[in-house]
């Protein structure tokens, strides 16, 4: 049973990783390091940003927790490199794929959920500066972007509703 021990570590991990990760968006990355993340506030050129720094930066706690933990045969270690790892792996698919789609591979979702993470994302980018801003988290958002995004889907499923009705009476 220790692999279900470690397994529950790396899946404790991966769901502490939203709280750590919003607390280091809001206060180290519009703080601290605002010089870095500055530029994925702003429109530039190119496809790399000085921002991606912090992808190696966050990469670097769960490359050592495993890299220690096999090497000392701590596998709770092991497992807490794991857990940070798998955030990081979700956050690229959310963040640097399905929001902001700079890779074209899941450009098509358009789910609830997946349009409700895009606004809570624009409504933080909608602040330019390190100062105010909203939605610092990444995979769960403020149920207010959850009731704006069903407004929206129930006006454009009555207009489309109302279209095919416009249509086929014509």
């Amino acid at each position: 049973m220790n692999w279900l021990f470690y397994l529950s570590i790396i899946i404790a991990v991966f769901m502490l990783m939203e709280g750590i990760t919003w607390l280091i968006h809001r206060y180290v990355m519009h703080g601290f390091l605002w010089y870095l993340h500055e530029d994925h506030h702003k429109k530039r050129e190119g496809f790399f940003e000085k921002n991606d720094a912090f992808f190696v930066i966050f990469a670097l706690p769960g490359f050592l927790g495993i890299l220690f933990g096999t090497h000392h045969n701590l596998y709770w270690l092991q497992a807490i490199g794991f857990g940070i790892m798998s955030y990081g792996f979700a956050y690229f698919i959310v963040h640097d794929i399905i929001i902001h789609q700079r890779f074209r591979w899941f450009a098509r979702m358009n789910n609830s959920y997946v349009r409700t993470l895009r606004w809570a994302h624009k409504m933080h980018y909608k602040h330019s500066d390190k100062h105010e801003g909203e939605s610092f988290g990444m995979l769960i958002v403020h149920k207010k972007y959850f009731r704006k995004v069903k407004r929206d889907m129930t006006r454009a499923r009555a207009i489309g509703n109302s279209r095919k009705t416009n249509f086929s009476i014509h």
